[in-house]
């Protein structure tokens, strides 16, 4: 069998708004679908919904948008998301963070900056210091929502062995 390969991540943040203002203007998504509110109902999406969620979920509001390469940014609000203030616990089981790619990184991360995300890192990290110019940094989205800055691909950055 092949190699499968990346559809989308779903990501719950307080203000779906925001969220679509963020990181389309941040990473030049595409918004597929603007933010729409959904109802608990025997609509294919309500059933799939009472699979995923259970009985009770009542409604929530998603948006879709889209990377430059296809892959899908799913965002979340629902009615009980909060802005809240967490431990970041990488420790924790389950995803930690998703990786987006952009040469230009440093100036990705003054744009991230002045629209209310942060840099968690004190700079921007090198790979293979004089060697290559393979960089990267952990930011956050303005929600809390970690995730990090690949200057190049994920083949090129470890295919040279960038931990030996």
């Amino acid at each position: 069998m092949a190699a499968v390969t990346f559809s989308h991540i779903g990501i719950t943040v307080p203000d779906i708004e925001r969220a679509v203002e963020f990181y389309s203007k941040c990473f030049d998504f595409y918004v597929i679908m603007p933010p729409t509110t959904v109802h608990h109902d025997e609509s294919a999406i309500g059933q799939m919904c009472d699979d995923v969620f259970g009985e009770g979920w009542g409604s929530f509001r998603i948006a879709h948008l889209a990377t430059g390469d296809g892959i899908g940014i799913e965002l979340f609000e629902f009615p009980t998301t909060v802005q809240e203030e967490r431990p970041f616990e990488y420790w924790r089981k389950g995803l930690f963070h998703f990786c987006l790619q952009d040469e230009k990184l440093e100036e990705r991360v003054k744009l991230i900056e002045s629209m209310g995300g942060r840099q968690r890192m004190q700079q921007v990290r090198h790979y293979y210091p004089g060697q290559k110019p393979y960089r990267m940094v952990y930011v956050e989205d303005p929600f809390g929502n970690v995730f990090e800055l690949y200057s190049h691909s994920y083949e090129l950055t470890y295919s040279a062995g960038a931990y030996v």
